[in-house]
């Protein structure tokens, strides 16, 4: 396959070539694109040096067959035309397209045929919290219908990119040395705290992010049934997101059905003995691939509840692996038999 990633000096970018290097993907061609600031930089992938080209709309795509986009929703509103205007396929890391009608919204483990139906030639990458909610909600949803989510996000750093990591681990070192502490990523001191605001504020006193977790899901799992209400909150860890999640199904569902389905469900790993204190905890699990789950059990509020808690690395599951899982999916179900 001839590759093309583009934002290719940013974390996600970063993780684009680790990921495709560590799933063995197979790659004939690969160019990387990026601003003007990051055009020139070289990086080393599968023993060879490339050098990043600036991203502009006379940048010929002809020949590449699938783009890996992480630039930000301006840039790839912006170059979308640029990128598929000779057949390639994007599938693009923001929020840009993610709602359109005819982009297909995909998380392989939930709905991957949906890929197949991208006649724009653009398939969106979900958002990072919702991806690994979607994952973990599929096998109980297979059992009965989900109809209510309430979900609690606890939201990493590294989610603001790598300027958020690099402010929190700053302002740890400022206040061991009793320095005052600087604020500018996000919008209250993160060491030490939490803060309750992940995104814009919309009218409806939700964030934006809070929103993407309601809509998001809907579309993914083929529902208008569904209804998520989610608070999402940033805290002082570097890497990978947690969620406290309860569900409520049409019919009871019991914790032993749950737990059969999700420990057979692809890409979950269940973690789930808190006698001996193993549950999921983002200490353990950056870098990791699967959703972890753990902390299952009845929810005492609602006769047909569930609830438990789950972990993943939201650059990793929730960003370039589901990324390049769904160009896996598609190359298994001969999108590309042509090649």
């Amino acid at each position: 396959m001839n590759i093309a990633i583009v934002g290719a000096s940013g974390a996600v970018g970063q993780e684009f070539l680790r990921v495709l290097d560590q799933q063995n993907f197979p790659i004939e061609n690969l160019r990387l694109f990026g601003s003007a600031r990051s055009a020139g930089k070289k990086f080393s992938f599968r023993g060879k040096e490339y050098e990043v080209e600036e991203l502009t709309h006379d940048s010929d795509f002809s020949g590449v067959d699938i783009a890996f986009t992480s630039a930000g929703a301006s840039t790839s509103k912006e170059y979308a035309s640029t990128i598929t205007r000779h057949g390639t396929l994007m599938i693009d890391n923001s929020s840009a397209f993610r709602m359109d009608s005819d982009v297909p919204l995909v998380v392989p483990e939930v709905n991957g045929e949906d890929a197949l139906n991208a006649p724009r030639r653009i398939i969106g990458n979900p958002n990072c919290t919702t991806i690994q909610m979607v994952v973990a909600l599929e096998p109980i949803n297979k059992i009965s219908p989900i109809r209510r989510v309430h979900v609690s996000t606890y939201q990493a750093a590294s989610g603001a990119g790598a300027s958020g990591m690099e402010e929190l681990e700053m302002q740890m070192k400022q206040l061991s040395c009793g320095e005052e502490v600087t604020v500018k990523k996000f919008v209250a001191q993160l060491a030490n705290n939490v803060i309750p605001h992940v995104d814009v504020f919309m009218d409806n006193d939700y964030t934006k992010e809070e929103m993407k977790m309601y809509h998001e899901t809907r579309k993914i799992m083929h529902s208008d049934e569904i209804k998520v209400s989610a608070t999402c909150v940033r805290v002082p860890v570097l890497r990978s997101h947690s969620e406290a999640i309860w569900v409520e199904t049409e019919s009871p569902v019991s914790v032993e059905q749950a737990r059969e389905a999700l420990e057979k469900a692809p890409g979950i790993v269940m973690l789930d003995e808190p006698a001996e204190a193993k549950y999921p905890m983002p200490v353990n699990l950056a870098g990791k691939d699967p959703v972890y789950v753990g902390r299952l059990r009845k929810d005492l509020a609602s006769e047909n509840g569930l609830t438990f808690w789950c972990v993943s690395d939201q650059i990793k599951k929730g960003a370039a692996l589901n990324a390049v899982q769904i160009a896996q999916w598609l190359l298994e179900h001969g999108a590309f038999s042509k090649k």
